[in-house]
């Protein structure tokens, strides 16, 4: 296993990473519907796999203004995880789950950080709880952070935590709307090690 390449990992089992993405994000978006106590609707995701320096032109150019929750994994697998949103999608989540009780303004208020942080909260548990059924191993997720910043100063906490482990990363694009259409971006990093567990635990072997 040590020797294992994450590019081997990929080449053999993107199909099961993609279904594991598209089963996460379908629960996100149930999760986020519920929260925001109306009908959102979602695109087939995208999956994809990913260098870190591709990451930001994709969502728009590394310096699009976003809003990252970041928080770690742990349990039987480690890593890290964010959902990332564009600045305005942002904004129209925080009014629908303040029932527009916020101001407006060029500034997030504490409340909407808040806000924001509840919602990656419950998108990403969303994620983890999907894969943790389907793998049957105990994962937990850290105490989220939040950051309004350039995607590529957002991307660049995790590239350099876990650029050790190897450039690439599992980015799940899901297209979400209820009036309006927003873009968000779950992105999974796990280990090396970590993405052989998902695997074996999978039944798949390791080669």
């Amino acid at each position: 296993m040590a020797d294992m390449s994450l590019e081997q990992v990929t080449e053999n089992y993107y199909d099961v990473l993609k279904e594991l993405g598209n089963i996460g994000a379908g629960n996100a978006m149930t999760a986020l519907s519920q929260m925001l106590q109306c009908k959102v609707d979602m695109k087939v995701p995208q999956v994809r796999l990913l260098e870190f320096r591709d990451v930001g032109e994709i969502m728009g150019g590394e310096e699009q203004i976003m809003v990252g929750v970041f928080l770690g994994v742990e349990g039987d697998i480690t890593g890290s995880m964010m959902f990332m949103v564009e600045e305005e999608s942002a904004r129209h989540l925080i009014q629908k789950i303040t029932m527009g009780m916020l101001p407006g303004g060029s500034e997030f208020e504490e409340m909407g950080l808040s806000a924001m942080k509840e919602v990656g909260n419950i998108i990403t548990g969303a994620y983890l709880n999907s894969l943790s059924t389907l793998t049957n191993m105990k994962i937990y997720p850290t105490p989220p952070s939040v950051t309004v910043d350039m995607a590529g100063a957002i991307l660049s906490v995790p590239a350099s935590i876990f650029g050790i482990f190897g450039d690439k990363l599992l980015m799940i694009q899901s297209q979400f709307y209820d009036e309006v259409e927003l873009d968000g971006y779950f992105i999974l990093i796990p280990d090396l090690e970590s993405y052989a567990k998902i695997l074996t635990s999978l039944g798949l072997p390791m080669v």
